[in-house]
């Protein structure tokens, strides 16, 4: 059998490890300038935000594109 690696780059990362890196990076100030919503606002945190993004769609999505689009950033890092 083949061991196939999938194409997605979000395959195997977690919601959280998302955010987590996304904050590393970028701060909630940042990523509050970046992406329009209030849990990266107004009395931030990963738990909060998790909460949030696990209940709306379209902001998880504006955060798993951003993360997509960060993640060269991040492999340039190890």
């Amino acid at each position: 059998m083949e061991n196939l690696k999938s194409k997605d780059p979000l395959h195997g990362i977690t919601l959280q490890k998302i955010v987590e890196q996304l904050v590393e990076h970028y701060g909630f100030d940042t990523l509050g300038e970046l992406i329009k919503v209030k849990c990266f606002t107004d009395n931030p945190s990963v738990k909060s935000s998790l909460n949030f993004l696990r209940k709306t769609a379209w902001a998880r999505k504006q955060v798993e594109e951003l993360y997509v689009h960060t993640l060269p950033k991040f492999q340039n890092k190890v």
